[in-house]
């Protein structure tokens, strides 16, 4: 009787399917987290861009510019919230139900999730507020910062 032994494979085949499975590996999980992440990379649209290009009705965009001045309107429930955005070329009216973040104000810079209706008004789902560098969140109130030694510290509102 004799018994027959798998041929073993040569060091450098084994190297080789070793590096195969290793890129094949690698290929998969970058094609998987790109497909996780192409619905999250929204980047916004301008009202310039809405006039030029309107989206279908419906298809979600994110838009971004600024809030204009004077055209902010609330509903008498304090929930609804009608607005105008801007990027100095063209204007865009917005719609929100919804809580809006401490920061939004005219004459400041928003993000916006949502999709235009039928009249062309962008009906909004959520407000992102945008901030320039010298903000100061209402807790620190008017507490003296030394922005130049702020790296790697944390700073506690007083009690």
């Amino acid at each position: 009787m004799t018994t027959q032994t798998k041929p073993r494979l040569k060091p450098k085949h084994q190297r080789l399917v070793l590096a195969l499975i290793a890129i094949v590996a690698i290929i998969g999980a970058g094609l998987l987290a790109a497909s996780a992440l192409r619905d999250e990379a929204a980047y916004f649209v301008t009202p310039s861009d809405i006039a030029a290009k309107p989206p279908e009705p419906g298809v979600a965009i994110r838009l971004g510019g600024m809030v204009e001045k004077g055209s902010i309107v609330r509903s008498p429930d304090g929930l609804g919230l009608a607005f105008v955005v801007t990027d100095g070329k063209a204007t865009t009216r917005v719609a929100f139900r919804g809580i809006v973040p401490d920061l939004f104000r005219e004459e400041s810079g928003m993000v916006a999730d949502g999709s235009l209706n039928a009249e062309g008004t962008f009906v909004a789902t959520r407000i992102l507020a945008k901030h320039d560098e010298r903000y100061m969140p209402p807790q620190l109130g008017t507490m003296p910062i030394d922005r130049d030694n702020m790296v790697g510290t944390t700073v506690e509102p007083k009690r």
